[in-house]
């Protein structure tokens, strides 16, 4: 038998995932609590019970979501600065982007929406501290645009990889691959420079 803290563990997890197919299909801002609640087949009260706003849902889900970045993050501070370490915390990075797949996607699809609310700060943040892992602080610009791109890559392969035919990994290691080529000459062009 389930216990009271798994079943609203549950609930919680059907909430989010209603709301997050509702926000990707129709928009975040075309959503309402009344929506989500009625796919669910619960009342307005019982939604409000373990969330009172969609933004709530939506951090929610962004916390739970993104939690794999934040490791990446903590383990990669602690690694050396090499080319190996740099492809590794790519590879993370696209298993954890791949993982949370629909919220990433919502996110490239409601960039204005995203933009004003506090996940758009959080999303930024963890970016940037992803291409901070990548780059080095001493290199020329024309690096610190590849490993940038690195980054983009990875968002923008994930999104456009969706329309083409395919097995589904091909695509996810063609999108790896890109990016890792990207950090690679980064590298090289540091290492070779006299």
């Amino acid at each position: 038998m389930a216990t009271p803290h798994a079943r609203r563990s549950d609930t919680r997890r059907r909430i989010q995932d209603v709301a997050l197919e509702l926000f990707a299909e129709q928009g975040y801002e075309k959503t309402s609590l009344r929506e989500i609640a009625e796919h669910l087949d619960v009342t307005k009260a019982a939604l409000y019970y373990h969330f009172r706003t969609k933004e709530d849902i939506l951090n929610s889900i962004v916390e739970d979501l993104a939690s794999p970045v934040d490791e990446l993050i903590a383990w990669a501070t602690e690694q050396p600065r090499t080319l190996e370490t740099k492809c590794e915390v790519l590879r993370r990075y696209a298993d954890a982007l791949w993982s949370a797949g629909p919220l990433f996607r919502f996110i490239q699809e409601n960039q204005a929406t995203v933009r004003d609310l506090s996940i758009g700060e959080t999303f930024k943040t963890k970016l940037l501290a992803v291409h901070s892992l990548l780059k080095d602080p001493d290199a020329p610009l024309t690096d610190q645009v590849r490993s940038i791109t690195a980054v983009f890559a990875m968002h923008a392969g994930m999104f456009a990889m969706q329309n083409l035919e395919g097995d589904p990994e091909d695509k996810r290691a063609a999108v790896l691959e890109v990016a890792q080529e990207l950090i690679a000459r980064t590298y090289r062009d540091q290492t070779d420079t006299p």
